[in-house]
């Protein structure tokens, strides 16, 4: 008995310990169970082992499984989440193909926002296709105390801000909803003037006209897209990205490096930018694993004539005249299709902003000129009913409003692949609530242009992420 004393105080106090840690003292209410499994044993929590036949064999199972779903999910939920990269967007810092351990503790984790979901699943069940979470409950935003908060230059787990609305059919999933929306409705919408030829009120409402058309056009297709549907914050697309902006920062760049309050922000050594390249003969293969260059990459030059390559690699690749014609950066930087997609910048993916950070408890002057770039963080982010009259005012919440205070931080994600990274400068601000942790190390790395035990990253096993500057 003084054994089975000892562990219930033992599993007591780590339990009360985590309540204090997640601030949440309705979990009192588990602690006569625990008093019960250890102590007084008043429910037969194991009743089928005085089974005979399959019901034992079957509950051994379903115990052994119901108590490493609850355990994963715990886990999941609050310490530890796997991650793996599944795009080229961090490339060549993080590689497609490399498994991730995330920290969730580094941040603080968010108590769910979303509880009722299956663990190991994000959004959708393997094999059946449905979502795997129940939408109620729906708890409201907050976060535990964590190890400490994101620096700049972090690289960092977060769900996709833009993932709110997307449509069902799987094919369509990863398109941008509002990208396609704003590109469908260009197409539909006709008009005989020019937009620098508008005002700022007929821009934005051009703009208007060229969602709801391309939002109407979706919805009136469902063979081709299926329904237009909407995820939670918890449960949308997780992302990874580099952080270059904090709360509170005013960023722009300028001949594609950043710039924090006027002052260039150092780029991390595997930066990419892509170069138009002319070859004489095919890339051979060793030169291609040499300068770590994919297939994804090969496959870019051959349709679009252009390839993404580090400083060193496209030196390197200059120096091999036995293979290539001519190399150059490639400065084609068009406009349109950025953040924010309602508005006419002129600001191109290597020229954008400037646009300053959101940060909790800081106020802004709100005018027709910036609108565009904080009403998404007003508006869905933040929970505010926003509109614009015809005269040009600025309603929040029915109230003509000047200024906005913000309720959270802000940050400015964006790929080391700069010129093949759908980041901040085309879906805007990472809300703090979109957050899900720091990346440790890299548990697993396999290239996905090779087969076997030849595709096994060994040097990149156990890497830490802090290491990949």
């Amino acid at each position: 008995m003084k054994v089975q004393w000892a562990k219930f105080a033992v599993v007591t106090a780590l339990y009360l310990l985590f309540l204090l840690w997640v601030e949440s003292w309705l979990g009192l209410i588990v602690l006569p169970f625990i008093y019960d499994a250890y102590i007084s044993r008043k429910i037969n929590w194991q009743w089928w082992k005085d089974a005979e036949g399959p019901t034992r064999f079957i509950m051994s199972w379903v115990d052994a499984l119901v108590f490493a779903l609850v355990a994963v999910y715990f886990i999941n939920l609050f310490f530890f989440q796997n991650y793996v990269i599944p795009s080229s967007s961090l490339e060549k810092s993080l590689l497609t193909g490399d498994y991730l351990c995330v920290s969730k503790v580094s941040y603080g984790p968010r108590i769910p926002q979303t509880p009722l979901t299956m663990p190991l699943t994000q959004h959708t069940l393997p094999v059946f296709g449905c979502k795997s979470y129940i939408e109620w409950p729906q708890w409201d935003y907050r976060r535990v105390k964590g190890l400490g908060k994101i620096e700049l230059n972090d690289i960092v787990v977060f769900n996709y801000p833009a993932g709110d609305t997307l449509v069902s059919e799987p094919a369509w999933q990863a398109a941008d909803f509002y990208q396609m929306a704003y590109s469908f409705g260009q197409q539909i919408v006709q008009t005989d003037k020019h937009i620098d030829s508008l005002d700022i009120l007929q821009q934005r409402r051009l703009f208007e006209a060229y969602y709801n058309a391309g939002k109407e056009y979706i919805s009136q297709n469902p063979n081709t897209y299926g329904d237009i549907i909407t995820r939670p914050v918890d449960r949308r697309e997780n992302y990874v990205k580099r952080c270059v902006g904090l709360p509170g920062q005013t960023l722009e760049i300028r001949d594609r490096i950043i710039y924090l309050d006027n002052k260039p922000n150092k780029e991390p050594e595997n930066v990419q930018y892509t170069y138009n390249v002319k070859l004489k003969a095919q890339m051979p293969v060793e030169l291609m694993y040499e300068l770590n260059i994919s297939m994804e990459d090969i496959t870019q030059l051959n349709q679009y004539g252009c390839l993404p390559l580090t400083k060193h690699a496209a030196e390197e690749l200059k120096k091999r005249t036995d293979v290539v014609k001519s190399i150059e950066l490639n400065r084609n930087a068009p406009t349109g299709d950025l953040y924010p997609l309602n508005a006419r910048t002129r600001w191109t993916r290597d020229n954008y902003g400037p646009v300053w950070i959101p940060a909790k408890g800081k106020s802004i002057d709100l005018t027709l000129e910036n609108i565009a770039v904080y009403e998404r963080p007003i508006r869905t982010y933040e929970g505010n009913d926003l509109q614009i009259t015809p005269e040009g005012k600025i309603l929040i919440n029915g109230k003509e409003a000047k200024s906005y205070t913000f309720k959270m931080d802000y940050y400015w994600m964006m790929g080391d692949n700069r010129h093949n990274s759908a980041d901040s400068r085309y879906w805007g601000f990472v809300p703090e609530d979109h957050i899900v942790g720091k990346p440790l190390f890299i548990w697993w790395s396999s290239d996905p242009d090779r087969n076997g035990f030849s595709g096994i990253r060994w040097n990149r096993l156990f890497t830490w992420v802090d290491n990949i500057k």
